[in-house]
């Protein structure tokens, strides 16, 4: 990243979802436009965005148009292919690197380990044999995920012991996969981290976070952890961005263990367990995503509360806005989403307590 995108600049951002909105509306609030890129013809950031552009993410000629009528260039999530995206001849942050590093599971743990980070027990699975070996390595229980595209509890097989791999090999499709141990934990956290153009670094407070049927369901802060702890997940996440050369915003799952902080996994985007940010912080993920990408100063991460409460809307539950609106407390997202299929996030609700 060098010179500053000045406002009223257009900011590409590839992918239309619910993070690509609310990217939108910070950037809105900032003095930018905002063009759209996704092969769907319409989402929920088609809503705020001035324009939306359909094509392929692995359709050079079109990114490239689409590269030309814009200033800078970002992405809302991470299964996008890495070779279109490091040939633009435009601004774009984070780097393609962070995307080819988050998008093979083999390859984020192995570069967290390099600089230092403890995940899981862990090991490659390209094939049944690779699969009987894992096991006899790490033990069960243990969980099989698929190296590449698994989110949300997708791409995913639990093994309660070595009978259950057939099954569990079979369920992920037979795809290449690592097979981790499980991790004695108290609580799962997230840590949101901002690297901005200069290198400067702010984190939030570290997040607390409930999963249902492997779906994030709640995040709530502060959350009561170790010193040490924060202060080691803290440090990995500034190891990260910095050998990344990170510009904009990442999250990193952690597990709470006795012997301290256990990498899970990290995402290269704005994350739902920073939506809290909204109205929770002093300035949120995704306006701070903005400002780093854009080359502008980085906004305070502090509590605006002294507590916050985000809940995720799954389905159907998105139905209840007028209950919810009921209390004048909640603040309500919802994401402009058709069908409200079960497992699917349509909307989140965001609560401040001052008491």
């Amino acid at each position: 990243m060098a010179a500053m995108i000045q406002p009223g600049s257009t900011i590409g951002i590839i992918g239309g979802g619910q993070l690509g909105r609310m990217l939108a509306i910070a950037a809105a609030q900032l003095g930018y436009r905002t063009a759209i890129y996704a092969p769907e013809t319409s989402g929920p950031a088609a809503d705020v965005s001035s324009r939306w552009v359909r094509g392929d993410y692995d359709d050079l000629d079109a990114l490239h148009a689409f590269a030309q009528s814009v200033d800078v260039i970002t992405y809302e999530f991470e299964n996008i292919p890495v070779a279109p995206l490091e040939a633009l001849r435009v601004p774009l942050a984070p780097h393609p690197r962070a995307l080819a590093t988050a998008q093979d599971r083999a390859t984020e743990k192995a570069f967290v380990q390099a600089i230092g980070g403890r995940p899981a027990p862990w090991a490659v699975v390209n094939g049944r044999e690779d699969l009987d070996a894992a096991v006899a390595q790490i033990g069960a229980p243990a969980i099989l995920k698929t190296r590449r595209f698994g989110y949300d509890g997708k791409g995913q097989a639990r093994l309660k012991d070595a009978a259950d791999a057939d099954e569990a090999w079979a369920s992920i499709a037979w795809e290449p996969a690592v097979l981790e141990g499980f991790v004695r934990f108290e609580r799962e956290f997230s840590i949101l981290i901002v690297r901005g153009a200069d290198g400067t670094t702010l984190t939030w407070d570290p997040v607390l976070n409930v999963h249902e049927d492997g779906i994030l369901a709640l995040s709530t802060v502060p959350v009561a952890l170790p010193e040490a702890t924060v202060a080691a997940a803290k440090a990995l996440a500034a190891k990260i961005v910095a050998e990344l050369d990170y510009v904009g915003v990442l999250a990193i799952e952690y597990f709470d263990t006795a012997e301290g902080p256990v990498f899970n996994e990290m995402a290269p985007r704005v994350h739902n367990s920073g939506h809290w940010t909204i109205e929770g912080a002093v300035t949120s993920q995704f306006e701070n995503h903005i400002r780093a990408i854009c080359g502008l100063p980085l906004g305070s991460t502090a509590l605006a509360a002294p507590r916050v409460e985000m809940r995720n809307l799954i389905g159907s539950q998105a139905g209840d806005w007028d209950l919810i609106l009921s209390d004048p407390a909640a603040h309500l997202h919802l994401y402009g989403k058709g069908q409200a299929r079960p497992g699917r996030k349509m909307g989140h609700v965001t609560k401040l307590f001052f008491d």
